[in-house]
């Protein structure tokens, strides 16, 4: 089986710094962290309300990726002055998510098929700026055929409906939506689109998620920030890829 990518999302340690004023933690110094642990990229969301990452945050982002020669993959609403910001920094991608001022974290994927005249012309100024344009979506049907009429590259497929029924030990449920990310996955493939996966991944959901073949990239944040308080950055970041690697088959499963 071939390596899964793991991107890190290091958008809830803005979210710390922020909450208490000043520079303290850096998302920059957890990026670096990340990397150094394994990471294969950094995934930051700039979102409109600026309540963690921030346009600064953005620029050291942008430099630090660029030197370690790792890609940034920038979370940004379907809005011109996103489109205008993807454009000037140029991020090796850029995943387009829903996004609404009162919600604390994203919630569920984006509607491609009802928002698809929005979205078209930020796909297409995106891949003009040559930026690779991910769609955060469900795992349905209709929105991978939309993501794929819309001339996107890559899908990220909403995990947190699956994740919420493991942590809930709902069995026949996580069951039942895991085979929906499964065939989600199959399909997208087969459509020629690079699959992704993320939201709500942690060391109970992971391995599972990390079978289905068809994805490629894995994307996690809050978890592994969390778990980070009790075990530090870099040995959260190592768990989690002793247990990507193992659901691969490319070293023995973990006690």
């Amino acid at each position: 089986m071939s390596r899964l990518r793991l991107g890190v999302n290091i958008d809830h340690v803005a979210t710390i710094r922020n909450a208490r004023g000043g520079a303290h933690p850096e998302p920059l110094r957890a990026a670096s962290l990340a990397l150094s642990a394994g990471a294969d990229g950094i995934t930051a969301h700039l979102r409109e309300d600026r309540r963690h990452i921030s346009d600064a945050d953005i620029d050291a982002l942008s430099a630090l990726c660029s030197k370690a020669g790792r890609p940034l993959n920038l979370e940004m609403a379907v809005t011109d002055e996103m489109l205008a910001i993807a454009q000037r920094h140029r991020p090796h991608a850029a995943c387009l998510v829903p996004e609404r001022r009162e919600e604390r974290t994203t919630e569920g994927g984006l509607d491609v098929v009802r928002g698809r005249k929005a979205i078209a012309p930020v796909i297409e100024g995106l891949v003009q700026a040559g930026v690779r344009v991910s769609l955060f979506i469900e795992p349905a049907g209709p929105q991978i055929e939309m993501a794929e009429a819309l001339g996107a590259q890559v899908v990220e497929l909403h995990t947190g409906a699956y994740c919420d029924a493991v942590k809930a030990g709902h069995k026949d449920q996580a069951v039942r939506l895991l085979q929906q990310l499964k065939e989600a996955a199959i399909d997208a493939s087969r459509r020629g689109l690079e699959v992704h996966a993320g939201h709500g991944i942690d060391f109970d959901s992971v391995e599972p998620v990390s079978q289905i073949l068809q994805v490629v990239e894995l994307n996690i944040g809050h978890f592994l920030i969390g778990e980070a308080i009790f075990t530090g950055l870099p040995a959260a970041i190592a768990s989690m890829r002793l247990r990507m690697d193992a659901a691969r088959g490319l070293i023995p499963a973990q006690a």
